[in-house]
């Protein structure tokens, strides 16, 4: 089965991709250190690869085809939500908010809980937030800070945050993903939410319990310190309005407007020292706002080559089944998220092509919504040139690969997507879509008016 697209399929045009990809895992392996090329150069490379390609357009309109691109709504929201990420994070850091939250979490819960208790939290904050990347933007500082505190990994404590973080991403009605899924899909927010729910908690529970278990018998020689409940209203107050379903950049630029008034109030900087703090944390995600801009740009370049739509055929040419084509519509938003590395753009690109897979074989359209979240969630956390990632690392000076092999809660979640498709779950009762009802009422119009 091929989609009908004016877009010639060509399996070069992911040739970009392919160097992006080499030349960091390559310099990783040889150095022994991923951070030692720098992913900005590694994309600058792949990017000069994929202008060269095409030779029926001049340089002048690739260029501004790769401008379309990295200048994408996606794209643009995303370094938005990034600036702002990084002066709430660093400001509250300034404040003093991290160490009030770590000595807080040292002396009123076991140790064994802690990671587990990151996990938790990012899940019910990104759940609310309908956001991946400021859930981690919010809570990575804290992971580092309790890491330095006890002896928990860094990249345990990352990893927790990040795993709760695509839970919620998954999850909430606010969610691009979410959004996306469902209206690709012409379903409905709640019945997507009920499927994708009971398909992903055995994944959550299984994570807790695996978090708790690695964490038991890590110790910390340091002995919990004082901490103020005022400097910890900024991250409070980020919870609150995450939970009341706020926008985030409404969440953000308000955890910045409290942690600037508790700050210049109790002393701990004053509007210079706390705009230089705020400054700073927007200096700190430059290279993931370059990085984003650059692959939105280079995965334009791709798709209009015809790499992804090579893809959409490759994944579906050999669908018999509904089992067959339910793995199809898996594997097919698994190997876009591949390759534009976005959850959300890699739904909307793949989702169409779903929608026509799923009426053909008849399945019902709250399953194929969730397996289009649930599988572009779960890859998009686990690959290292991901966006989540990458902020995690960053934020915690960890690289990439560290943290990969305690990526839990996005490899369960795999496991169960896949679970759920071989096994048939959830059951469905039958139900009438809306746009086969507006089919309905037009055809006995038809038939009234003769």
């Amino acid at each position: 089965m091929k989609a009908t697209n004016e877009i010639n399929p060509n399996p070069l045009a992911l040739l970009p991709l392919g160097v992006f990809i080499s030349l960091f895992i390559a310099a990783g392996i040889i150095t022994g250190d991923f951070y030692k090329l720098p992913m900005v150069v590694a994309i600058l490379a792949a990017v000069t690869v994929a202008l060269f390609m095409n030779r029926k357009e001049n340089l002048t309109s690739k260029v501004e085809r790769f401008a379309k691109g990295a200048g994408h709504p996606d794209i643009m929201i995303m370094v938005f939500i990034y600036i702002l990420a990084g002066a709430f994070s660093e400001a509250a850091k300034g404040m003093g908010a991290v160490e009030s939250t770590v000595n807080l979490a040292l002396t009123y819960f076991p140790q064994s809980f802690l990671v587990v208790g990151l996990f938790i939290i990012a899940a019910f904050v990104s759940l609310s937030m309908g956001t991946s990347m400021g859930t981690i933007a919010a809570l990575g500082p804290i992971a580092a800070g309790i890491s330095g505190e006890t002896e928990i990994p860094v990249a345990l404590a990352v990893a927790s945050v990040i795993g709760g973080a695509m839970f919620g991403d998954n999850l909430s009605f606010i969610s691009d993903t979410t959004i996306a899924a469902v209206r690709t899909q012409k379903t409905e927010m709640l019945d997507k939410f009920k499927t994708n729910f009971f398909i992903v908690l055995p994944a959550a529970l299984v994570t807790a319990v695996i978090l708790v278990v690695l964490s038991l018998g890590m110790n910390s020689s340091v002995e919990p310190k004082d901490f103020s409940f005022v400097k910890m209203l900024p991250y409070l107050g980020v919870l609150i309005a995450a939970l009341a379903g706020l926008n985030v950049v409404a969440v953000l630029g308000g955890g910045i407007v409290l942690t600037g008034i508790i700050g210049i109030a109790d002393g701990s900087f004053n509007v210079l020292t706390f705009s230089q703090k705020m400054m700073d944390g927007v200096s700190g995600m430059a290279e993931l706002i370059v990085l984003s801009i650059l692959i939105g740009g280079m995965v334009e370049l791709i798709k209009h080559n015809g790499g992804i739509q090579f893809l959409l055929n490759a994944m579906t040419k050999n669908i018999r089944t509904k089992k067959g084509a339910e793995y199809g519509i898996a594997g097919l938003v698994s190997a876009t998220n591949l390759s534009v590395a976005n959850n959300t753009i890699s739904i909307i690109t793949a989702g169409p092509l779903a929608k026509n897979i799923a009426d053909e074989y008849g399945i019902d359209r709250r399953k194929s919504a969730s397996i289009l979240d649930i599988f572009s969630c779960s890859v998009q956390g686990l690959i290292p040139y991901g966006a989540q990632m990458l902020a995690g690392a960053q934020l915690v000076k960890a690289s990439p690969i560290s943290i990969l092999p305690y990526t839990f809660y996005p490899m369960l979640t795999l496991v169960c997507g896949l679970l759920a498709i071989a096994f048939g779950f959830p059951k469905f009762k039958k139900k009438q879509h809306r746009d086969d009802e507006t089919r309905s009422v037009s055809l006995k119009e038809k038939v009234t008016n003769g």
